[in-house]
């Protein structure tokens, strides 16, 4: 029995009072599972983290799912402060990852966060905690 086996049989022991190999078996092919489970998302969860680690792509998501409506690459252009061909890499990104979409609208391209920005954004937004007014007082 490797190492984290007998692990996880002293806790569950710890845990349960007694425990036979039966538990310790059981209790291995639920984890399993649940790697399982976690592995069929892992890479995709990864790419929208990934996307939003930029300043640049979390800038334009936010702002995207700020607007809540569709804006042209023009609308975009001065919320930045990068190129176009650096707008446009960053968009593909985004829309690569899932978090927004395009469509063409003839000279103009239109872009509109997806509902996975907005739960992303609204979630991050939530825990920032908020420090609370100074009343001027010190202690």
């Amino acid at each position: 029995m490797s190492q984290a086996t007998d692990r996880l049989r002293r806790y569950m022991e710890d845990e349960l009072g007694e425990c036979r190999n039966e538990d310790v078996q059981a209790r291995l092919e639920e984890l399993a599972s649940l790697e399982r489970t976690i592995d069929e998302q892992l890479s995709v969860e990864l790419e929208v983290l990934a996307a939003l680690a930029n300043e640049t792509r979390y800038t334009l998501a936010r702002a995207l799912v700020a607007a809540r409506e569709e804006l042209c690459v023009c609308e975009l252009q001065p919320l930045v402060a990068v190129s176009e061909s650096g707008l446009s890499h960053a968009l593909s990104e985004l829309a690569a990852s899932g978090l927004v979409e395009s469509r063409k609208d003839g000279r103009w391209k239109k872009y509109r966060a997806t509902n996975r920005a907005v739960a992303i954004v609204t979630v991050l937004e939530g825990t920032v905690a908020v420090e609370p007014a100074s009343d001027g007082d010190s202690q």
